[in-house]
């Protein structure tokens, strides 16, 4: 690659080259650099394009301009490149000719005499997570006799103040409540969301809904006629929104079709997304051109054709955020924080997508380099923000999502937290091995986290699973974001062969859990279904391998639970290896222990496999057990018993 071509991919964060999973240095194909730069309106397809590009670049490096947003710790100050005047949110003015320590954390806009740059001040770290254990929970999969063939909020109400009262369990770790396209088919992956800014009806329980109080028996009466059953041992996301959006019309229509007063304008914007979603289908780059954009020349006589069903779908959207609220208090009330999930992206396709295209790169999809576990590696669907429009808009988008999921939430768990840094853009056309890392102002995103988790006392986990930069993980500790070890991957190293790290050993900066979504449950790694599975559907290429590593590992998990004291005996029986590793975590330094339901009990079957589609049920298996029978069943009492043993309370802040 030419000097001139790496010299501007690196004035605008994309990588020319970078490290695999084996700490191989790899070069990245100049076409495609060269592509991601157009991505980026920034036109490298020539040599005099190139150089044109070039020299702006050096001529703004040169002027020693500012980012238009930059970052300040409360306890450091920072330089200026000339006097400037810092304007706080309530409109004080003072000059200044470095941003000085010891500000209040919050917002400032800075007027230079060249420039105005938007300012995050945030305090250098959050409070440090107290030592404690909380479950983690794949909300769809709870159901319970109330809940409508999908869990609810009102099943997260009731194990929340269970586990809490009756457990001192401290955390509640949820898979992303994220909301969907109101049109069918429904997206079952909760990590595929038509917005992150708000909630899912789905999650919705439909009889703690105010309108279905005041309603009259005949009324109820039809909404309670419209509930279905899981059958089949599959959660129908179809069948189940045609049930509650159904419900949700009938109980708008009894409390007179009202239009929520004063609605905030993102609201109203997602709403009038649902509005023509239900009119012209859930694609908006297919529908009528005018439409394509909210400040569409046909926008607004849309809005005004469509004024009840917007009125409809914002409401909704407020009974999503009341009773995730009231989730939120009543689990408040027994000491335990609900963390939300926050994916990596959203539907390219979804309200997400259609009102925030202006910061995302369209037709760029995430994913991940070729590595161990995909040689050809990933694509996941999803557009990445664009670095230079959060940049230029003071990333108020990003700012306003961690606001919509933190005001109702204690915690917050950041999906692929590596994406702060740097993402694997695939560009429109290519296929995930061609495909580039583009790099993000960390110290700016780490900093609007940092400031609004502050704002909101929530505590922050980092998804550094994978192949992670050492500063990933060296700046969420800085910060006191906890980072994720999961048993399978906490190993030593340095030391010959990897082994499986000793309790005491473990990173302290992190959340501990036997498994994740993605990967094998307790269960079904001592049977070995995860190797079963993929060889029935044709995935492994040499099953023989594949089921002898399985044994091996299964063997070696085995030999290091023995070796910590935890089973006896020549082959200990499933049960005792399932409350042994559990006795494990809660012995492990790390800071938090998350515990899943689907380790406890039994079950064989992993969430999600990564890899398949429909081939697989993804995102449809419920709990083999509903929430009544998990309250009463003595399996839970006895893993509880170890983790309150050596964990005790709640994680807080200290």
């Amino acid at each position: 690659m030419d000097s001139e071509l790496s010299e501007l991919a690196a004035a605008h964060g994309v990588a020319t080259s970078y490290r695999d999973g084996d700490r191989r240095p790899v070069q990245v194909d100049p076409d495609v650099v060269v592509r991601v730069l157009g991505l980026l309106d920034v036109d490298a397809g020539s040599p005099e394009a190139r150089r044109a590009a070039l020299a702006a670049a050096r001529e703004r490096a040169a002027a020693g301009r500012l980012p238009g947003t930059i970052a300040v710790r409360t306890d450091h100050s920072r330089p200026l490149p000339e006097p400037g005047v810092l304007v706080d949110a309530g409109g004080g003015r003072r000059e200044f000719t470095e941003v000085p320590a010891g500000l209040e954390p919050g917002w400032y806009r800075l007027e230079l005499p060249s420039q105005e740059v938007v300012v995050v001040v945030a305090p250098p770290a959050l409070p440090r997570p107290e030592r404690g254990w909380g479950w983690m929970l794949q909300l769809y999969a709870l159901r319970s006799a109330d809940s409508w063939g999908i869990g609810d909020l009102g099943d997260l109400r009731a194990f929340t103040s269970w586990t809490g009262a009756e457990h001192g369990a401290g955390a509640v770790l949820l898979n992303p409540l994220h909301a969907i396209t109101p049109v069918p088919p429904v997206q079952p992956s909760p990590y595929t969301p038509s917005s992150r800014r708000f909630g899912t009806p789905m999650a919705l329980r439909i009889s703690d809904l105010t309108a279905y109080a005041r309603a009259d028996g005949t009324s109820r009466a039809e909404v309670d006629a419209l509930r279905p059953d899981l059958t089949g041992g599959r959660i129908e996301h179809d069948r189940v929104w045609a049930a509650k959006r159904s419900a949700l019309e009938l109980l708008w229509r009894a409390e007179g079709r009202p239009r929520p007063p004063g609605i905030e304008a993102d609201l109203e914007e997602f709403a009038m997304y649902c509005a023509l979603a239900e009119r012209y289908g859930a694609r908006w780059s297919r529908w009528p051109e005018g439409l394509r954009r909210p400040d569409g020349p046909d926008v607004a006589a849309a809005k005004a054709q469509l004024a009840p069903r917007i009125a409809f779908h914002a409401w909704v959207q407020l009974q999503v955020q009341d009773q995730l609220a009231a989730v939120r208090d009543a689990a408040r009330a027994v000491g335990v924080r609900v963390v939300h999930d926050l994916a990596v992206g959203c539907d390219p396709e979804g309200a997400d997508g259609w009102a925030l295209q202006d910061v995302l790169a369209q037709g760029v999809r995430v994913g991940a380099p070729p590595d161990a576990f995909s040689q050809q590696g990933q694509d996941w669907g999803l557009p990445p923000w664009r670095p230079d429009r959060l940049d230029a808009t003071g990333y108020a988008a990003y700012r306003d999502l961690l606001r919509a999921l933190l005001r109702q939430a204690d915690g917050l768990r950041i999906d692929h937290v590596a994406g702060l840094w740097r993402l694997w853009w695939v560009p429109p056309g290519e296929s995930p091995d061609r495909g580039t890392y583009v790099h993000y102002d960390s110290e700016v995103m780490l900093a609007v986290l940092t400031l609004e988790a502050h704002r909101a006392g929530a505590l922050v986990i980092g998804e550094d699973l994978g192949t992670v930069e050492p500063e990933v993980t060296e700046g969420l500790a800085e910060r006191n974001v906890l980072g994720s070890s999961v048993l399978w991957f906490t190993r030593d190293l340095d030391a010959p062969g990897e082994p499986l790290l000793a309790p005491q050993d473990w990173p302290e900066q992190s959340v501990a859990t036997v498994s994740t979504h993605d990967l094998p449950t307790a269960t079904g790694f001592l049977r070995g279904e995860h190797v079963r599975v993929r060889a029935e559907l044709g995935l492994l290429d040499d099953v023989p391998a594949e089921e002898e590593k399985a044994a091996r590992e299964r063997q070696e998990l085995v030999d290091h639970l023995r070796a910590q004291g935890l089973v006896d005996g020549p082959d200990p029986g499933e049960d005792q290896i399932v409350v042994a590793l559990h006795a494990l975590l809660a012995r492990s330094r790390s800071r938090l222990v998350l515990v899943s339901p689907y380790d406890v009990v039994g079950e064989v079957r992993q969430p999600n496999l990564p890899g398949t589609v429909d081939e697989y049920p993804n995102w449809r298996l419920p709990l083999p057990v509903t929430l009544e029978e998990l309250r009463d069943d003595p399996r839970v009492r006895v893993v509880v018993d170890q983790l309150r043993l050596h964990r005790g309370g709640a994680p807080g802040n200290g």
